[in-house]
């Protein structure tokens, strides 16, 4: 694991120095350019690879993954909630309050959470990061978290549930349990294609975290406000999860998957959120850094905990 973890930071050191190579501005068009390939290609063959071609061996225990995904997310917003909006003590704007509030609920659960499970647990791992996200979390922010990133953005709208329901991740991993279940075959040459597109998923996502990742001066006078979404996101979500698991009957194969898969840092997708609705777009990415640099000790934690 220490190995994985330590790989990992390596590859997301090269996204940070491409960052410095090119500049923020043109790493930014060039991060943009990298998810959205993830996005549209890449990731969308990776789940129908790992969700069809290997459905007999890892989709069929999956049922629990959404359930714990969803009851995760929900607990941490509402705590960040509270924290946020109810504590009396917490100063923050709106705009900073919407983007800590993103911070705390939605983790980095595909673009870091599938190379750790991926790595740590083979295929199976893999199948559980892309449920625990597209089957959960993903619907939940593009529903509750566009509300909230709505209600305390200055720029009102309403949640984006059409680019929801069009999402070519989601509409990948749908297609490939109705196939499975249907019991359609995925022919040779189909799956070696999508498993060949399938493998620059990992590289390509660590890169766009280092790129993704940012700090500002004055980060003592902020610590207060990041806090308590940094014990949320990388404390509170995966004990929940670690709770969850032995109080419901998920399978024993996959509860120190799920509790692993709760212990991601803050997620980078947030981000689009935070500039479409005019949020704290530099606090957030504060909120990336530091969560991404304490998960290397965080996460190693949780796996010996589950």
């Amino acid at each position: 694991m220490r190995d994985t973890l330590l790989a990992m930071a390596l590859v997301i050191a090269a996204g940070v120095w491409i960052k410095q190579r090119l500049g923020a501005q043109q790493a930014q068009q060039m991060r943009a350019f990298l998810t959205q390939a993830v996005y549209r290609l890449f990731l969308p063959a990776l789940a129908l690879a790992l969700l069809w071609a290997n459905a007999p061996q890892h989709t069929a225990p999956l049922v629990w993954v959404p359930v714990v995904s969803a009851a995760c997310v929900l607990a941490s917003l509402a705590a960040a909630w509270l924290v946020y909006t109810r504590a009396g003590w917490m100063r923050a704007s709106a705009a900073e309050q919407g983007a800590l509030l993103l911070a705390s609920g939605f983790g980095n659960f595909t673009y870091l959470g599938l190379p750790v499970l991926a790595a740590t647990f083979g295929p199976a791992g893999a199948s559980v990061a892309i449920a625990f996200d597209l089957f959960a979390s993903t619907p939940l922010l593009f529903s509750l978290g566009a509300w909230l990133a709505a209600r305390f953005g200055m720029q009102r709208g309403t949640a984006p549930t059409r680019e929801l329901l069009s999402a070519p991740p989601l509409v990948a991993a749908a297609a490939a349990f109705a196939l499975s279940a249907l019991g359609v075959p995925a022919p040779k040459p189909l799956a070696q294609a999508l498993h060949t597109l399938g493998e620059a998923v990992v590289p390509i996502m660590l890169v766009a975290v280092g790129m993704a990742l940012s700090w500002r001066r004055g980060w003592l006078a902020r610590a207060p406000l990041l806090l308590p979404a940094l014990l949320i996101q990388l404390g509170f979500m995966p004990l929940c999860a670690y709770v969850l698991v032995r109080i419901l009957p998920v399978p024993e194969t996959l509860q120190s998957m799920l509790v692993v898969e709760a212990a991601m840092p803050t997620m980078v997708l947030g981000l689009v959120f935070c500039e479409r609705y005019q949020l704290s777009t530099e606090l957030y990415a504060e909120a990336i850094t530091l969560s991404t640099a304490l998960c290397w000790l965080t996460i190693p934690a949780w796996l010996a905990v589950a």
